[in-house]
C-alpha cells in the first residue's frame, strides 16, 4: 500500500506537469519556427532508512523535437525560412546569443534588421545588420542581405548590406530558455556555418501537430484519472486493515 500511494502520488503531479507541456505545445501550434518539447517519465528510488520499496515518478525533459515544420509561401521578401538543418543568431534580450527559427523580419526604427519579435539579428562578422533609409532589401540563399535604395525614380545598383549568420550547433547541445530561444549548453556562441541555406518568401510554421497533441492530452488525462483510482484503492484497503486489526 505505501509503495502504491508514492507512485500512483508522484504519477498523478507529474501527469499534470505533461499536461501542462502538451498545452504549451498546442498553445504554439501556429507560431512561426516552434519546436514542440518533449518530456518523458521516468522512476526515481526513494532512499531511506527503511527497505528500497517504494517510488517516486519524475517528470523528465528530454528535449525538443528538432523535426523541420512545413514551408509556407508568402511572397514577402523579408520572410525567409531555413532549408533543413540550421538557426538564425539573434541577440537575446540579456544580451547573449540565442537562436531560433523565426524567420519573419522586419527593420526596427533605428534602422535594425529584426524578427517580428523584437530580437536583432546578428551578422556574420557580428554585431547587428543596419539598414539606411530608403532601402528595400532581399536576402539570398546563402543569407547575403542586399538593398535597393527606393528613393530613385530608376533602379540603382544593388549594394551588399551585410550577411546574416547561420549556424548549425549539435542540437545535443542545445537548450530551450525560458524565453522560447535556443542556446548552447556551454554558453559559448556557435561559429558560423557557410553550408545553411535559407529560402526567401516563405516561412517555416511550428512543427507541432495538433491532432497528436489532442490525442496526447486525452492520454494524459485519463492516465490521470487512472492514478486517482489508485489512491481511492489504497484508501479503501487501508481501511479494510485498519477494521481486521480492530477485530484482532
Amino acid at each position: 500500500m505505501d509503495r502504491l500511494i508514492y507512485t500512483a502520488m508522484t504519477g498523478a503531479r507529474h501527469i499534470l506537469d505533461q499536461q501542462a507541456t502538451t498545452s504549451n505545445n498546442l498553445a504554439n501550434a501556429t507560431t512561426v519556427g516552434f519546436r514542440a518539447q518533449i518530456d518523458a517519465f521516468r522512476a526515481v528510488p526513494v532512499v531511506s532508512e527503511g527497505m528500497p520499496t517504494r517510488t517516486f515518478v519524475v517528470d523528465n525533459t528530454v528535449g525538443a523535437d528538432f523535426r523541420p515544420g512545413p514551408l509556407e509561401t508568402t511572397g514577402r521578401p523579408m520572410d525567409v525560412a531555413i532549408r533543413g538543418e540550421g538557426w538564425f543568431a539573434v541577440q537575446s534580450p540579456d544580451g547573449s546569443e540565442a537562436y531560433t527559427r523565426n524567420g519573419s523580419f522586419k527593420v526596427s526604427e533605428n534602422g535594425l534588421l529584426q524578427t517580428s519579435g523584437g530580437l536583432t539579428l546578428q551578422s556574420e562578422g557580428g554585431g547587428p545588420i543596419a539598414v539606411p533609409p530608403n532601402t528595400e532589401i532581399s536576402i539570398s540563399a546563402d543569407g547575403t542581405v542586399s538593398g535597393i535604395d527606393a528613393s530613385q525614380v530608376q533602379a540603382g545598383p544593388t549594394n551588399i548590406i551585410g550577411r546574416l549568420k547561420l549556424v548549425n550547433p549539435d542540437v545535443a547541445g542545445l537548450v530551450r530558455g525560458d524565453d522560447g530561444l535556443f542556446r548552447q549548453q556551454s554558453g559559448e556562441p556557435a561559429a558560423a556555418d557557410p553550408a545553411v541555406r535559407v529560402a526567401d518568401g516563405c516561412l517555416e510554421l511550428s512543427n507541432v501537430n495538433p491532432v497528436d497533441a489532442m490525442v496526447n492530452m486525452i492520454t494524459l488525462a485519463r492516465s490521470f484519472e487512472t492514478q486517482m483510482s489508485l489512491l481511492k484503492n489504497a484508501e479503501n484497503n487501508a481501511a479494510k486493515a485498519a477494521q481486521i486489526l480492530a477485530l484482532n
